[in-house]
This record gives C-alpha cells, structure tokens and sequence, in this order.
C-alpha cells in the first residue's frame, strides 16, 4: 500500500473513528479453535483485527500484548540499582502481523504515529523515533538467533503515550513476544526483558533502567512486583482488596524520556556514587548524604538524599502492603512526591496541581498520591477508596480543568498479568501466505 494510502487510512479511521478504551469496558476474549485469538482485552485485539485486515487485505496471523505499567512507589531508583514496586495495567498494546515473505521487509502501522518500513537486513536508525523501539528489538531477536522475516505489522494501544506508564516498554514487549509466535522459540522471560532495555537504549537513544520492561513480562493479576534492580530478585505482594484502587490521573502535559534533564539525573547519581567510591547509590545510606555534599554539592546531594529514602520507602511500602496497611502505603507514596519534586526535581506545576487536588479533594477517601513516572509531565498515582473513586476522578477533572484549561484522563487501573500471546498457532512455515500488499 502505497504512503500516501496509508497515512489517509490513518487520519480517517485512526484518528476520527478510533478511541481509548474505557477499562469498565474490559473484559477477556476467550476462543479456542487454533490460530484465534487466545486471550485478551477484546475491545483492543479485535479492534486491531480488524484493521489488520482493512489495512493490509490479508488475514492477520500472529497477535500479541503487552502491559503498560504504573509504578506505586521507588521512582528514579531502577537506574540506581535500587528497589522498585510496580504493578502491569489493564491497557495494553496490541500487535498483529502477517507474512510478507515474498519481499523480505517490514512494514508498520501505528494507529497513533502513521507507518514504516524498512528491510530486515538494512540499517533502522534512520526509521522514525517510534518506529525504531519495533525495529530495534526485531534487530536484537535476529541477533538472539530469532529469525524474523518479512512481515506487514499493526499496533494498536490504549496505554497513554508521554504519560508515564511506559507505552514505550509495552511496545516493545508487545513485539518481542510477536517474535516469539512468529518463531516459535521462547525467549528467557529476564532475557526478555533485558532485549527490549537494550532495545530501547541503542535504537532509541532512552537510558532506561531495567523495570518497565520486566514488569511488562513478568506482572501478574492483583499483585505488585517488588523488584531489586540489582540483583533482580523478586517478591510478589498482594493486592487482592476489593476496597481500594489506584487512580491514574493523567496530566495531559507530555514529558520525553530522553531528554537532557533525565540525563542530567542519571549523570548526578553516577557523580555521587563516584564520591563514595561504591558501584551505584543502592549502596549508599543517610549517614553517607554530607560526604557527597561535600564532595559533589548541594544539589547533587540532594539527588542522592531522593534516592537513598525512596529505596527506603519502597521496601517499607511492600512491607505495609502485605499487612493491608494502606494508611502507611498513602503517607510513603506522598512522602515520595515531597521527595521528586524537591530534592529530585523531577516534577512540574501541573502534577503538583493534580497531586494537591486530589489530596484535598478526596480528605479521608485518598490514602495518597503522587506523581509517577520520569517525571516534568505525565501521569499522577493514587491510592484512594475504591468505592469513592467515580466521584472523586469528576470532581478532580473539573477542578484541574477549571485550574488549566486541560481536560485530564482520570481512570482506575487494575493490577493485571503481563505480556502473553494472543494466537494459539505457532507455525513458522510461511509459505501459506505472499506478499499481497
């Protein structure tokens, strides 16, 4: 199909006629026949079906997803070796594909961002930004002796993007597991998890640390992961309580990963540690806080100070969690916007705004709340009442409405399983299907 059908098919049916998908609306799609579609948000998966089809004229053959993720608390720590306690989200990303074995490349479809295409054996770093997070982990499967041949390919999300719930992740777990159906070879899930960071470091030019993607592997339903970044041990803690929810609040002020004051962090922790002489601030203590101002200064002092009490606070809040103490799990959450937007400087008028609304609109019925993410926009966390959280999400919208001018995305996610093949054949043999685009 030629770009200039594409990026019309895009703007008609994409654009105008396509929507986010409200999470009440989830449910989960269960066919057996093989070759269907195994499980999934069936909104989403046969959403993308169906424009597979339209878009490309050939049935679709392989689909898979991947989660999104929010992180409850331990911001800024994953690079730091520290300690994370994400949970994988009910919306996910989506990707169809179909053989183009007669022509070996690939070509793309985003319903947000247009198309790409490119041979699997030539360079990608001059592919757009978003296409490259696809390509590169395709890129890293060929390497991890994943033999991807050409292939028509769709993606279809609801995770926010530049919200901080790492769309960008789910993406790229999304493919690798498309790679695996379409392979029929399994990949490590840690390994997997490691290939899509890579990824996301080489192709896209994002120094990530290693959660997001691991969540996006490894989440399970009703459960956080509380994740040693060090080591990679993992403990799952419990979330299976009717009476509360997380509230994502979305600020609707995009923030980029890659940018010079994300790198600006990463390049402080690094200069602290240094002044300790230890491998990374994992290792580091409150006693040890003077000598890195002395060392390094005030304000990268201040960097490590956020680092060394959010690890702190992240194991502290697995701990209450398991004791269904959500009072504490509130005031640590809380504790831990105070600490990213003074000492770690990684927040912004707008998620100050929503954090503050939603505390003082709530009183009694939010537990806590904080901006979460990279950080300078994106998406805020709360742990609210679960029976209040309708009420509470409008009255919050048109207060940060009226404050703004920007009409927010307020939504309550639910703890929800990782990536996961969304077709039950695993047939490589493509010999069935051309090229019939």
């Amino acid at each position: 199909m030629v770009d200039w059908a594409v990026q019309f098919y895009c703007a008609v049916q994409f654009y105008c006629a396509g929507r986010l998908i409200d999470p009440r609306q989830a449910g989960i799609l269960s066919l057996a026949s093989s070759g269907d579609i195994n499980t999934a948000t069936p909104s989403v998966a046969q959403s993308a079906e169906g424009k597979f089809v339209d878009m490309f004229g050939v049935p679709l053959r392989w689909m898979a997803s991947a989660p999104g993720r929010v992180n409850v608390i331990g911001e800024h720590t994953d690079y730091n070796e520290g300690f994370v306690l994400p949970i994988a989200i009910d919306r996910q990303t989506v990707v169809a594909a179909a053989p183009l074995d007669k022509q070996s490349r690939i070509e793309i479809v985003s319903t947000e961002t247009g198309s790409a295409r490119w041979g699997v054996d030539e360079p990608i770093e001059e592919l757009p930004k978003w296409a490259r997070y696809i390509a590169g982990v395709i890129h890293l499967c060929r390497d991890a002796g994943l033999d991807v041949p050409g292939i028509s390919m769709l993606v279809e999300s609801t995770v926010p993007t530049g919200g901080g719930l790492s769309s960008s992740a789910a993406l790229e777990v999304a493919t690798a597991t498309l790679v695996e159906e379409i392979t029929g070879q399994q990949l490590d899930p840690v390994k997997k998890a490691k290939l899509c960071q890579q990824a996301e470091h080489r192709f896209a030019g994002v120094p990530c640390g290693i959660m997001d993607q691991f969540i996006s592997v490894m989440g399970r339903a009703s459960t956080a992961l509380l994740l040693d970044c060090q080591t990679l041990a993992t403990e799952f803690v419990s979330l299976d309580d009717s009476s509360i929810a997380f509230m994502i609040a979305n600020t609707m002020v995009s923030h980029a990963l890659g940018d010079s004051a994300y790198a600006d962090r990463r390049r402080e922790c690094g200069e602290a540690a240094r002044a300790l002489g230890i491998q990374s601030l994992r290792h580091a203590n409150p006693a040890d806080l003077p000598t890195i101002g002395q060392s390094c200064g005030e304000t990268t002092q201040r960097r490590a100070r956020h680092v060394v009490m959010e690890n702190a606070r992240t194991t502290e809040a697995a701990t209450a969690m398991n004791r269904r103490d959500w009072p504490r799990v509130g005031n640590l959450m809380s504790a831990s916007h105070v600490s990213l937007r003074d000492d770690y400087e990684v927040s912004c008028s707008e998620l100050d705004l929503m954090v503050d609304l939603t505390r003082r609109l709530g009183g009694t019925d939010v537990y806590g709340s904080r901006m979460t993410g990279g950080g300078f926009g994106g998406c805020a966390i709360s742990l609210v009442k679960r029976s209040s959280s309708e009420d509470l999400a409008r009255s919050i919208a048109a207060a940060y409405a009226k404050e703004t001018s920007i009409t927010p995305e307020i939504f309550v996610v639910l703890p929800s399983d990782g990536c996961r093949p969304l077709t039950t054949n695993n047939q490589s043999n493509l010999s069935e299907t051309g090229d019939k685009s």
